[in-house]
Parts: C-alpha cells; structure tokens; sequence
C-alpha cells in the first residue's frame, strides 16, 4: 500500500513460531489520520502481528519504519497492573514521555541543587505535563470511572480496561494501536468509544470483532488470510462485498486450472521416453498450473444445522424473583417472565446492573433472595459463560470434543463425526491434532464453544460469547442460531451479534428496574434516540412547562412552571463565589506568566509549581458549586 505520507510502513515482514508460519512477506502502511482495521481467523497472528508493531515481540524479516518523533499509543487485549496500584497510579505507570518526565522533574527536585531544573522546566511546559493528572482525571471521568483513589485488584474486568484505555488516550498519541478494545466494555462505553475516534483525527490500527464498530470508526480494512495480508480501502460493508469478489474469483481460477491441469497431466505421463524432447517452456507452465491446482478453495460461508432434543410446551417460569446485594445493588426486584418455545431473548445493560448474576439465577447457580425458578422436564440448558474454559492443557483438540461425543446428531438420520463438527468451527484436521496448551485465546474460546454444542442443548443460554471470537466463528454461530430448534438467552455487548439473532430485549437498568423490549439492539436504540428527541422538542415547544418530578433536586419546579428562588444564604455563597473565583483565576494566569517567564528563583519555582494543580482542583469546585446554584433558581 503506497502511501504520501507515512506515519507507519511495514515491509517483508514474517514471523514463525517453530515450523509455524503465522504470516510472511506482509507489507502495509498507515497514513496521518487514517483509520485501519485488521481482520483474520483466531490462532493466525493477530496480537503477534500488534505486539510485534509496538516492539514486544521479534520477528524473522522484514522491515518497521516509523516516522521520526512519532508517539505511538497501545492498548492490550488483557492489560495489567500491580494489584496494590490505585487508579490513577496505573494511569500514570506504563512508561511515556510525560510521565518519564514528571518522574525526572521529581528527581531533579529531590537531587541537592536541583541539576538541570531550568531545561526540565521548559520541557514540561512544552509538553502540558503540569495538568497530566487533571487530564486523566476529565478521560477516566468521562469513561465512568471516577474512584481514582481505588485499588485495581478490586476492579471488574470492564473497569480495568477502562482505565488501559484511558492511560492510552492521556498520551494524545498521533497512531493508538487497540486489540479488541470493545471486549469486556458495556454498550454504553462501546458507544461512547466509537464516537470519540470517529470525531479523532489521530491515526488508528485495530483488531476488533464488533463489525459495527469496524463499519463505522474505519476507513481501511486489512485482512491477513493464509499467511497473506490483503487491503481493501473502504469500510466494513466495503470490504465484505469486496472479499466475496475476491473469493469468487479466486476459486474460478482454481476450477479453471483444475480442468487445465488434468490435460497438461495426461501429455506429462505419455511418451515418457520422449520427455526430453518436450518444450521445456510447456514443463515449466506445467509445474506453475500444478501449484494454483492444488491451492486450497477459498472457504465459502458455512452453515451447521444441527438438531437440538426435544424440548416441551412447559420450558421455565422466573416467579417473582428477587436479588439484592444490600440496600445499594438491587438486581432483580419481584421479577416474573415464563419462557416460551423459540424464544431468543437478548440481556442488555451497562456493567454492574446484574446481567450475569441473573443467568445464574435461572440455571440455579445462585439462590434468589425471594421467589423461585420452575424449569420444565425436557429442558436441557447448554452453558457457555465468562469463566468455562477449563480444558486439560495436555489433551488434543480432537480428544476434547471426543470426550464428549464422538457424533452429532443432524436429524433425518444424518451425523457429523467430532472432526468434521470441529471443521466447521474452522479446525482443520491438522489443528484438531494441536495440544490444548498451544491454542490461542480465540482458538479455545472456540473449542469451548464446540463442547457445549456437542452436547445437543434444547436451551442455550451464552453469557458474551461473542469475546474473543473471530468474525468467520461469529458468523457460524450467528447462523447456527438463528436456524436454532430451541430457546436462547444471550447476554452479549456485540451489537450486530445481537441484530442478528435475538427477538427481543431484557434491559437491565440497574436497581432491579428490569424492561421487555419488542424489538433488537438496533430497534431499541431508535426507539430510545426518538424518544429523547421527543421530550427535548417537548420542553423547546413550552419552555415555560418543566417536568415536576425530574432527576436532580434543583430543578424542581413549583406550581407557576418557574425555577424556585434561591434563599438568601445560597445567594450570599453565590456572590462570594463569584469573587472567589475570579481571584483564582487572576492567580492562576499570575502563576503561568510567571513559569514561562524564567525569573523564578528555584524556590519559588518549586512553589509555583506545586500550587499550580490545587489552584486548578479549587477552581474547578468553585466553578461547579457556581453552576448548580445558578440552574437552581433566579
């Protein structure tokens, strides 16, 4: 991919992992401001590929260029920080250029005679460095993280990798390297994601399998395929159409070959006597239509109908449930629902709100506070959750789909035997002969899911069975269960996931507030946008006529539609608060004049400097006291 301008170019490069080959001779490039998604198959090199990029991993030829000065910015699939670091000192722990130099001014501080001082000084200025905390604080605020004082062993696995992602974006680096940055964050944060580098200007290569996010966030898609990298400049939707062009066309070269070869075969074996008077041209095109013959067909979209137990009228009934942990996490409150044959229900909700929780409550896992589950004799549940992979490291593949069943049922006396079901989850029979302890995270999260299938499931309940997962494997299981004979519930934040194969919504809106939707994600987030749209047009069409029981306690209004007076004490903390802060803000541009302007001695340099931030945190709480009392009333 020729590029004008360069912030990264890739050329040759290959890497092997023993006999392995993950990819060879892949040659890319991204440009200022260019979005780029990678796509490929689990096990195929992905991470490595990413890893590799960021100067984690080596690799056996070719060549990285970056452009001179480039800060480059990299989120891991699963980040990790010292269990006893509090938020906001794992903001400030992988190493950068800000936060190497606020570690070097502090040392400089601590060093007798300050050495150097003055250039530091210069340097933090020119790179924002005095505000660095307040900046992870506005990102992490905005990521809805705002203990900064919490320790991340106590975090969830959504939570943690909020603050990675923060830690990313604090650097305002010009190319943010991601690998799945949507796994483990809810709907809310995927949203608020995709709009952010969607407004970006800086340069962007990911991994991802959120298709929606892939259409809307990128401009290029890369795909690595059979050790070969192929680009496509166009989004997703782009790229699907323009893959299928490419496969199509792939395989008619190989059918065109194949007739070609089983003539050019027959004139090699006749006369061999004569074979030294053969044009050696004719041999040579011989041997090159040998090798387009014998390539593989590229893969054509698969389905896997496999027929599920029977499963009877009476399926289960959640009888007025109730869950809590505490008077502050309520998640179910007097919930009831029966179940009906087919149903594909979706679970959405931000983190936290109890999706999990109430899975396990319906397949008995987790006793309810109140109330109780009434489960149907024919119902047979298959579960696949967050934390089920549990394989024996030492086994083969093939051994762990065995255990189970060596067949699976089609139905009408068809069968598919454990190697041919593992093929369709794109297992080749080379793989199935693999150890356990040599399968990436994608690949076992593949074979996971291909044991809870074999077992033939009338009820399948999937707790974010889309992390992890490939597109290819997605599109498998997106078939495999909309064609399902059975009842599903999948909790996913994988919104085309959910488009595609559920009928309708649980939102979970946290405090046991638990809401049916007729509709999938998409048709929900409409209903929700119209609905939005609607009371703002509401309250534009009569300004005068605010709700009487709104969400904070300031905007009460009273029965004449207007804001209610302010007593005469907020008044008074209001005209003090107005001096206050124009004090601190005379001080604070008294401070920056004063930094920038190189007449400090060292003390007051030191002084100045350490005032700086708490002036701002002041300022910035005067000022958010001023607001509330000014919307509160006249």
């Amino acid at each position: 991919m020729a590029l004008v301008n360069p912030y990264l170019q890739v050329e040759g490069l290959t890497k092997r992992i023993g006999e392995r080959v993950l990819f060879e001779n892949v040659s890319f490039g991204i440009a200022e401001g260019q979005h780029v998604g990678l796509i490929a198959k689990n096990g195929t090199g992905k991470s490595t590929l990413l890893n590799i990029l960021d100067g984690r991993d080596g690799y056996d030829d070719g060549r990285i260029v970056y452009r001179n000065g480039l800060k480059v910015g990299y989120l891991e699939q699963s980040p990790s920080y010292p269990s006893d670091f509090t938020v906001i000192e794992a903001c400030f722990s992988h190493g950068n250029e800000v936060t190497n130099l606020i570690r070097e001014y502090e040392k400089c501080m601590a060093a007798p005679g300050n050495p150097g001082l003055d250039t530091i000084l210069d340097r933090m200025e020119r790179e924002k460095a005095w505000d660095y905390e307040t900046r992870a604080k506005q990102i992490l605020s905005q990521l809805k993280i705002v203990a900064y004082d919490q320790k991340v062993s106590t975090l969830s696995g959504g939570q943690l990798k909020r603050v990675a992602l923060a830690n990313v974006l604090i650097t305002e680096p010009d190319l943010l390297i991601l690998d799945e940055p949507t796994n483990h964050l809810d709907l809310e944060m995927i949203e608020w994601l995709e709009g952010y580098l969607k407004r970006s200007k800086l340069s962007l290569l990911m991994v991802t399998h959120d298709r929606y996010f892939l259409d809307r966030v990128c401009s290029v898609i890369l795909e690595l395929d059979d050790h070969t990298l192929y680009a496509y400049k166009g989004n997703y939707s782009y790229y699907l159409q323009k893959r299928q062009e490419r496969i199509d066309a792939s395989n008619a070269e190989v059918a065109r070959a194949n007739n070609l070869y089983r003539k050019e075969l027959d004139w090699m074996r006749r006369m061999p006597c004569a074979r030294g008077h053969k044009a050696r041209y004719r041999e040579e095109t011989f041997y090159e239509l040998e090798k387009v013959a014998k390539r593989k067909v590229a893969e054509q979209q698969v389905a896997l109908e496999v027929k599920s137990s029977y499963i009877g009228s009476k399926i289960f009934e959640a009888d007025y449930i109730s869950k809590s942990y505490g008077p502050d996490k309520v998640i179910l409150k007097d919930f009831f629902y029966n179940f009906s044959r087919y149903e594909k229900m979706g679970v959405v909700g931000n983190n936290g709100t109890g999706k999990s929780t109430f899975i396990k409550i319906l397949l008995g896992l987790v006793k309810p506070d109140s109330g109780r589950v009434v489960v149907g004799e024919t119902v047979r549940f298959g579960y696949y959750s967050q934390e089920g992979l549990a394989f024996d490291e030492q086994m083969k593949v093939i051994d762990v789909v065995r255990g189970i069943a060596e067949y699976i049922d089609l139905g009408g006396g068809r069968h598919l035997s454990a190697m041919q079901f593992l093929q369709h989850f794109m297992f080749s029979p080379k793989d199935q002969q693999n150890y356990v302890y040599k399968l990436s995270g994608g690949e076992r999260r593949r074979l996971y899911l291909c044991t809870v299938l074999m077992r033939n499931p009338n009820f399948l309940v999937l707790d974010e069975p889309t992390n992890d997962l490939d597109i290819v494997t997605l599109q498998v299981l997106e078939e495999y269960l909309r064609s399902f004979k059975g009842c599903v519930i999948v909790v996913s934040h994988d919104r085309y996931f959910m488009d595609k194969v559920v009928d309708h919504l649980l939102v979970f809106q946290g405090q046991g507030d638990v809401r049916d939707f007729p509709g999938n994600y998409t048709q929900y987030r409409e209903w929700k946008e119209e609905k939005l749209q609607a009371e703002r047009d509401m309250q534009k069409a009569s300004p005068r006529q605010e709700q009487k029981a709104p969400a904070a306690p300031r905007h009460r209004s009273d029965e004449d539609g207007k804001k209610r007076k302010l007593t005469f004490k907020e008044k008074r903390e209001m005209e003090t608060l107005e001096k206050e802060i124009e004090a601190l803000e005379a001080e604070k541009k008294e401070i920056e004049a004063a930094l920038c302007g190189g007449f400090l001695s060292v003390e007051e340099l030191t002084e100045k400097s350490k005032r700086l931030p708490l002036l701002n945190e002041e300022l910035d709480e005067k000022s958010m006291r001023w607001l509330e009392l000014s919307e509160t009333g006249e």
